[in-house]
């Protein structure tokens, strides 16, 4: 228990500083705090806490909803009610679900030793398998209509992901290099589609595709509410991925490579098979959050549909440690994050690049956790003989 909790104390104390620093943000770039300095520093001080602590205050509740309203809304049991009053809470699991497959993509290969950086073109890649299939296959019950939609999904990302694999198994070529041209070959490519027959939407001359179709799609939840039966899946993966790493055979060839090649292909594992496999399954993952975003009633694909989650999933992975419970974690505050911006903006006027400022700060906090330890004048853990480091990213 003291090694958990010790392990979970500077991811929780760079997010802390991340808001913290964001509050500083605040205060500074108001003008009115700004203009009432050099005249009356302590009113000033003041006013610029009070807009911090609304502009957070908006932003929790536009994520995570009003306590008080939920409990009269259960009090109530008026469905109308309770849909109104959970609102928030489904809208940042919504944002969530996509996060979770995409940071466990990022998260596998940094156990592996892999920057699979190459995310977000994977995702696209699998919300164009997903939604092709979802119209190229007619007449099919949701049962094998819907699970089939989701495989391409997950192959797409697959195949994006094995390019990558297969040249630096065979080539030696730096995956970070192949899949970031690989994502500029996604985007173009999904371009080149929306304005082509058959996924170009018909009579429209504007790059969307075709609605996806009832049978293709993920049902919500809760009737009423965005989110969908993809977050219970995504869960679902996460505790897969973790069985995986930690249980199987196979993991364990996947962080041996990731701690050490020489010694791993020593031990008769085939380093660059694994490596290959590796980016096929982390791909695959990908293709997952692509397939989420776009397999939902009334999904359509346009160019640009991914506001960033496959970079996204990079600082997730960071900030979970490259475990499946921790990538979760972290996505379910990027979720809260990404929710709650635009009641933060519309309640206060703050802009949304607030959340981007916290984001990026956490980010930098976990990355550089001598710093945190450092500020909060936290000693160094003593190495002892038992505890092994990975050679990976994100450990």
């Amino acid at each position: 228990m003291g090694r958990l909790l010790g392990s979970l104390l500077i991811p929780a104390l760079a997010i802390f500083t991340g808001l913290l620093v964001g509050a500083v943000v605040v205060i500074f770039s108001d003008h009115e705090v700004v203009g009432q300095l050099t005249t009356d520093p302590v009113g000033a001080l003041g006013l610029g806490i009070g807009r911090a602590i609304d502009a957070y205050s908006a932003l929790f509740a536009g994520s995570l909803g009003d306590p008080g309203r939920m409990v009269a809304a259960i009090g109530s049991g008026d469905n109308a009610q309770l849909i109104r009053a959970f609102r928030p809470i489904s809208e940042s699991l919504l944002s969530a679900t996509p996060l979770i497959f995409a940071g466990l993509a990022v998260a596998l290969g940094f156990r592996s030793g892999l920057f699979n950086i190459g995310g977000e073109g994977q995702l696209y890649l699998g919300a164009i398998f997903g939604v092709f299939a979802s119209f190229a296959f007619t007449g099919l019950p949701m049962i094998v209509h819907l699970p089939l939609a989701v495989l391409f999904g997950f192959l797409g990302g697959a195949v994006w992901g094995a390019i990558p694999g297969v040249l630096k198994a065979r080539t030696g070529a730096h995956e970070v290099i192949v899949t970031i041209m690989l994502n500029y070959v996604a985007y173009r490519l999904l371009d080149i589609l929306l304005k082509n027959p058959p996924f170009q939407r018909e009579g429209s001359t504007n790059p969307i595709s075709k609605i996806v179709p009832d049978a293709a799609a993920m049902p919500p939840l809760i009737e009423g509410l965005r989110v969908t039966w993809w977050f219970p899946v995504a869960l679902l993966t996460a505790f897969a991925v973790s069985w995986l790493l930690f249980k199987s055979t196979k993991g364990f060839e996947f962080r041996a490579v990731g701690l050490n090649p020489g010694a791993a292909k020593y031990a008769g594992i085939s380093v660059g098979l694994t490596t290959a496999l590796t980016m096929v399954v982390s791909g695959g993952l990908a293709g997952l959050a692509g397939a989420s975003v776009m397999l939902v009633q009334r999904g359509t694909l346009t160019p640009g549909f991914s506001p960033g989650y496959g970079f996204d999933a990079i600082a997730i992975a960071l900030l979970g440690r490259s475990r499946p419970s921790g990538v979760v974690a972290a996505a379910l505050l990027f979720g809260v994050l990404r929710a709650g911006a635009t009641t933060m903006q519309a309640s206060t006027q703050i802009p949304i690049d607030l959340v981007v400022v916290v984001q990026s700060f956490v980010i930098m906090f976990i990355a550089a956790p001598a710093l945190v330890r450092g500020i909060y004048r936290i000693r160094t853990a003593k190495v002892t003989g038992t505890e092994v480091f990975m050679k990976g990213w994100g450990a």
